[in-house]
């Protein structure tokens, strides 16, 4: 597969005079050679450095890719014509599929993965999408349980109104038919204009969720930060391909007061201490991911969308303070028949209902988690059932579980793993 890299960059925020910002140097090279050896370790052989500000300077670096084993092209833009624009250069160019990186971005994932799920949907192409500490100021998607884009959510967002926390991280895979939406020859952007434009016209835009290390460096302490985790090892070790631990979270009682009375999106109230709680698990090499039985759904009390809303309401909530969860999975199912005004369809006996461990087996499969050194954070008999049945460890909020820790609550709980991590 071909690829293309955005490289026109200036780097103003990052002080930059001499070199375009994809040109900064981590860890003794410059980021875009990081991704050129990236996309090579996963067989790409042939890239397009598309760049304006400064372009003789990567092209001078660069050359032709002979001495970094790959075929490069460099295309220059003859003014500044956004992320979109300057990819419209490159029609008649490229392949039927082809990768696009932006070059400000520090990345590490399984593109095998990516270009593999891509190949399961017939789409104009798919976008990377994942969680992060501020959501707020990002341009966010929102998808559909077959993981097509519904709708497009550029910053700054609508107020009062709730979001999934899925960031487009600026990573593609195109067909070429993603021409037909850029205009030629005007400044134009992939996240505020080209995919709107793609979503309202019904074309299918597939999002591809992973927990994988792909943040921008676009302040200078964005990228202190990433240039640490670049050095201490952070950015390759979260990659798909590499076993990764995760502490699952029960929902109602543990992150949010109890809705059994009221199970509306209206009345979900974050706990104390919750968000503090998630952010230090999203700064340390843990997952963060909810596992909820949620049977009012089967009972008739509540209906899929009220559930959906109130994970949104979540995840807005805990954005707001920098937290963030990797993934949520409910069970909406509820075995016991003859209730009036219940959801037939949903009244079986299932395997993901806790404390059976099917949402922690799922998560399993498609996060490439760690059982073994996971835990399992609940407040009732079967979150811990559902964490031993799953092969963790796990810890109550409150006594008398029969978990392998208890914990007052869920800051203590989060307390308690990272501190063990540290002492081992």
């Amino acid at each position: 597969m071909q690829l293309v890299i955005i490289a026109g960059g200036k780097g103003t925020r990052l002080g930059l005079k001499d070199i375009p910002k994809p040109m900064v140097q981590i860890a003794g090279k410059p980021l875009l050679e990081h991704q050129i050896e990236l996309a090579k370790k996963y067989g790409v052989n042939e890239v397009f450095i598309l760049s304006g500000h400064l372009a003789n300077v990567i092209e001078d670096y660069f050359k032709e890719g002979a001495d970094f084993g790959v075929k490069i092209h460099h295309v220059v833009e003859p003014y500044p014509l956004g992320t979109a624009g300057s990819l419209k250069l490159l029609e008649g160019k490229l392949d039927e599929r082809f990768l696009v990186f932006y070059g400000d971005v520090v990345m590490d994932f399984d593109i095998n993965s990516f270009i593999k799920f891509d190949s399961q949907y017939n789409s104009i192409g798919t976008t990377l999408v994942h969680p992060n500490d501020h959501p707020y100021d990002s341009d966010l998607l929102e998808l559909d349980k077959n993981n097509k884009v519904t709708r497009v959510i550029p910053k700054p967002h609508p107020e009062g109104e709730y979001y999934q926390n899925l960031v487009n991280a600026a990573v593609y895979i195109f067909s070429k038919k993603i021409f037909n939406y850029i205009e030629e020859g005007i400044s134009q952007d992939f996240g505020k204009h080209i995919l709107p434009k793609v979503v309202a016209a019904g074309e299918t835009l597939i999002g591809y969720k992973t927990a994988e290390y792909i943040k921008d460096m676009g302040t200078a302490d964005r990228f202190e930060a990433v240039k640490n985790d670049f050095i201490t090892g952070k950015v390759a070790r979260l990659n798909k391909q590499n076993k990764r631990a995760c502490i699952f979270l029960d929902r109602d009682g543990v992150i949010n007061k109890n809705m059994d009375t009221k199970p509306f999106c209206r009345d979900f109230e974050l706990l104390k201490g919750v968000s503090d709680a998630i952010h230090k698990i999203n700064k340390s090499d843990y997952l963060a991911i909810v596992v909820t039985n949620q049977p009012m759904v089967a009972k008739g009390f509540i209906t899929i969308e009220e559930v959906e809303n109130t994970h949104k309401k979540m995840e807005t909530l805990l954005g707001e303070n920098h937290a963030y969860l990797n993934g949520i999975y409910y069970c909406p199912h509820h075995p016991e028949k003859g209730f009036e005004g219940e959801i037939a369809e949903f009244k079986i006996d299932c395997d993901c209902r806790k404390p059976k461990p099917g949402m922690l087996l799922k998560a399993k499969e498609e996060f490439n988690i760690d059982m073994e050194n996971s835990w399992m954070i609940g407040d009732s008999r079967r979150d811990i059932e559902a964490g031993k049945n799953a092969g963790c460890k796990t810890i109550s909020i409150g006594t008398g579980l029969g978990a392998d820790l208890e914990a007052k609550d869920l800051k203590e709980a989060v307390d308690l793993i990272i501190k063990g991590a540290e002492d081992e």
